[in-house]
């Protein structure tokens, strides 16, 4: 008996439905490594050196590894230093509020905050460059300044909210405006394809409050709800990382813009990286 076979557009769009799976299974290749080498020092025996200091150590490793073997250019590793920097600056300010903790010893710690932590916000900015060259990125209409100050803004708010109303649903609202119109244009089996820049936001934080459940889950870092026993991270932190990887788009646009210049008008085509 001959088995029939899926053909005509399904068939089409099944393969360019995983194609882009693929891609994007390779643009996480920092992150699904950082977060390997996590899950595995929760296995390894007793050591003379702390986990998260191995982890430290283990971060540097990769951001070599990924450097030297061509994977991220100059450029890309500028945007995940600097992802690095601002991730440990937010990680002092939450863990100094309680809103988090990373409860292991370790050496390379600072004000409660293991130097590892900043390699996962690294991670994201990793994964925001890889994709950026293996889908050919382009921002139509992209609104660079408004649209950077609206991202700068929700960085300050995650801090400003202990003290300060919480604007985020304001800062959502603006950056649904500056967003509108703009779009990212992707390649995926040599189609050239279009989505909004804000849809883009909400998945990425969807799939980065996935990662989130899984990290806390592996140790990476504790909620106080989940100090006597893991438990699902809330899901306003799917929000809230919707916000949050703007900065991430934000730094890379700017990287990008620096190499290829041009007038903020109405609104400005970032070339492909």
């Amino acid at each position: 008996m001959v088995t029939p076979s899926i053909t005509g557009p399904l068939a089409a769009s099944l393969r360019q439905l995983l194609d882009f799976a693929w891609i994007q299974t390779r643009s996480c290749a920092f992150a699904i490594a950082l977060m390997s080498g996590v899950a595995a020092s929760t296995l390894l025996p007793g050591l003379p050196l702390a986990r998260y200091d191995l982890l430290v150590v283990y971060g540097v490793l990769l951001t070599l590894l990924f450097w030297l073997r061509g994977w991220e250019n100059g450029r890309d590793v500028a945007v995940i230093a600097v992802c690095h920097v601002i991730g440990l600056a937010f990680e002092v300010v939450k863990v100094s509020l309680g809103s988090w903790s990373y409860p292991e010893p370790a050496v390379l710690k600072f004000a409660g905050v293991p130097l590892y932590g900043g390699f996962l916000y690294a991670a994201v900015g990793s994964y925001v460059c890889r994709a950026w060259h293996l889908h050919d990125l382009e921002l139509v209409r992209y609104r660079p300044r408004s649209t950077a100050v609206v991202a700068a803004a929700i960085y300050v708010n995650f801090f400003s909210h202990h003290w300060l109303p919480d604007a985020r649903w304001l800062l959502a609202a603006l950056l649904l405006g500056v967003t509108a119109g703009t779009s990212v244009r992707y390649t995926v089996r040599g189609v050239r394809r279009r989505m909004p820049l804000a849809l883009s936001f909400v998945l990425i934080g969807f799939f980065l409050w996935v990662a989130e459940n899984l990290a806390t889950y592996l140790g990476a870092w504790r909620y106080p709800y989940q100090l006597n026993g893991w438990q699902p991270v809330g899901v306003e932190k799917f929000g809230a990382w919707s916000l949050l990887i703007s900065v991430t788009v934000v730094l890379a646009a700017m990287i990008v813009r620096s190499h290829h210049p041009e007038p903020e008008r109405r609104g400005t085509t970032l070339p492909r990286s």
